[in-house]
């Protein structure tokens, strides 16, 4: 009897500590996950940080006239309402995903493959950018917790095709994320272009300096034969305890003849139509929908003011980013695709809704047919 419990005994020792060892091994990346402190990353950087229009008392913030509401403290109810429907914050069943095309981009077009949440691939003139790639399981300092994925991504990120350029909107979790760069930066060769303190992060995740291209509202480059312009955007940033210690944007990417348009993530403002002027008409723009909430009403905008702002660029085809992978939110998780599709309607915009991974040319949208009815 003794020994049994004697062999009892150290099982559970050996269980606890293989346990202890996994959440070990896990969090084993939390430290290079909150990234780099960017002002203390070299005195160029910061020397550029501190030239910004957008710098201002040790951190960057959105110079819009409109007021603009950060919320410091989650609300008091926001527990109770997360344990409230949670099964209508997620697809009833298997998302349907489409396997991307293989072949060349066409040569003189536009062509997107939406990967999921905000990850998307855009060929334009025969090149590849890829906005925000984020192929982990959950958007988080952490793969031990944090929201899971609705879906899987519908490429394995070694097989994706050559990449001309990563184009990164703001440092959060589900925008940017460690491990994707660090696969990319084995994978491929492209350059990462991102706002002005993000490039101290990749630099501490071994992105080699030479491949990093740091840039403020209204700076441009060029790369592989595109006219890359970051633009403004109304949010924030910051991966741990502190913020606004890296800036944020959204991205115009231009050809000889066409152009796209990435929104990031952003609250509506009125310098849309600003950005259209100067850079657009725009053959495509990625405009995120999801993930709003009247507890932020300045930092996501809804499903209106995303057409709102598309009509404000310039717009042709508006393809709707930011829903459907993360529940990050506490609407619905389909509402934001059809609160878009009656708004698109009703003031005749141009939209395409595909399935992760399925290939959309700006020349040849497929008409949307209502694919997530069935999960909501």
């Amino acid at each position: 009897m003794a020994g049994r419990r004697r062999s009892s005994t150290v099982r559970r020792i050996l269980a606890g500590g293989a346990a202890l060892a996994a959440a070990g091994w896990a969090l084993r990346d939390v430290p290079a996950e909150l990234g780099a402190r960017p002002l203390s990353s070299g005195p160029d950087r910061a020397a550029r940080m501190r030239r910004s229009p957008q710098f201002r008392d040790g951190t960057f913030f959105n110079p819009m006239p409109e007021p603009t509401h950060l919320m410091t403290t989650p609300p008091v109810n926001l527990l109770g309402e997360l344990a409230k429907n949670k099964e209508e914050r997620r697809p009833a069943g298997s998302v349907p995903m489409r396997v991307p095309p293989s072949g060349p981009p066409p040569a003189d077009g536009v062509r997107a493959v939406w990967y999921g949440h905000a990850s998307t691939l855009v060929e334009i003139e025969g090149r590849r950018v890829l906005f925000d790639p984020v192929w982990s399981r959950r958007p988080s300092p952490s793969q031990l917790v944090g929201p899971k994925r609705h879906h899987p991504v519908p490429v394995a990120i070694g097989e994706l095709p050559t990449i001309d350029a990563v184009a990164i909107s703001h440092d959060h979790y589900d925008h940017l994320d460690l491990a994707t760069v660090r696969s990319l930066t084995r994978t491929q060769k492209a350059p990462f272009l991102v706002p002005l303190g993000i490039g101290a992060h990749l630099e501490r995740w071994g992105v080699p300096a030479y491949r990093i291209i740091e840039l403020d509202w209204e700076e441009e480059a060029q790369v592989a034969g595109l006219r890359f312009v970051a633009t403004a955007a109304r949010h924030f940033s910051g991966r741990a305890l502190t913020r606004n210690d890296t800036l944020w944007g959204s991205w115009v990417v231009a050809g000889a003849s066409k152009r796209v348009f990435y929104a990031g993530d952003s609250g509506y403002f009125a310098g849309y139509r600003g950005i259209g002027s100067a850079h657009g008409p725009f053959d495509l723009t990625l405009m995120p929908i999801g993930a709003y909430s009247p507890a932020w009403p300045d930092i996501h905008m809804n499903p209106e003011e995303a057409v709102n702002a598309h009509l404000d660029l310039g717009g042709g085809l508006l393809l709707p980013v930011h829903w459907a992978t993360f529940t990050l939110a506490l609407h619905p998780w389909a509402e934001p695709v059809e609160r878009l599709w009656r708004e698109a309607k009703a003031r005749d915009v141009k939209i395409v809704v595909p399935r992760p991974g399925e290939a959309v040319d700006t020349t040849a949208a497929p008409a949307v047919d209502g694919w997530w009815e069935t999960l909501s």
